[in-house]
């Protein structure tokens, strides 16, 4: 790893098996089968990290509890954890996440993405970017940056 890195040598987590549990209703063609937490929590475990070649899953960046997910208001909150207070991805990382689900969920949802209290010092800051829709309208038009949005969800 080069010196350059912000965080050259961060923790490594094992990966989770988390499964859900089938139940009688899901053979029933009438139930009718809502998003979950872990739902969401497969679509972005294994987003990769911009700095290594590890996914949010592996940094535990990203976890299942810190996720919730309303169908009945259409809301969908994440918060994820940099793995350093002072982590110059956090912007990139929350992009990312809300790229990913942008294309992997249905429009109806409204996805909010914040730092886990506590985590970042500029957590304030990063979580007004990343809830402003003009500001990633114009992320998204940064060709350079959304180059490297789709190299960390590519794997995914």
């Amino acid at each position: 790893m080069s010196s350059s890195l912000i965080n050259p040598n961060p923790e490594i987590y094992a990966t989770q098996s988390i499964s859900r549990n089938d139940s009688e209703q899901e053979n029933n063609e009438e139930y009718i089968d809502e998003f979950d937490a872990l739902e969401v929590y497969d679509l972005i475990r294994n987003i990769n990290d911009p700095e290594h070649p590890l996914s949010l899953e592996q940094l535990k960046v990203t976890q299942h509890d810190l996720i919730t997910v309303d169908n009945k208001n259409n809301l969908i909150v994440i918060y994820f954890t940099p793995t350093i207070t002072h982590c110059s991805m956090a912007t990139l990382i929350g992009l990312s996440i809300r790229v990913k689900l942008l294309r992997s969920l249905p429009k109806r949802f409204k996805v909010d993405i914040f730092i886990t209290p506590g985590t970042h010092q500029s957590e304030d800051q990063v979580n007004k970017q990343l809830n402003d829709k003009e500001r990633v309208a114009a992320a998204l038009e940064n060709e350079r940056l959304l180059s490297v949005v789709n190299r960390c969800i590519a794997q995914s």
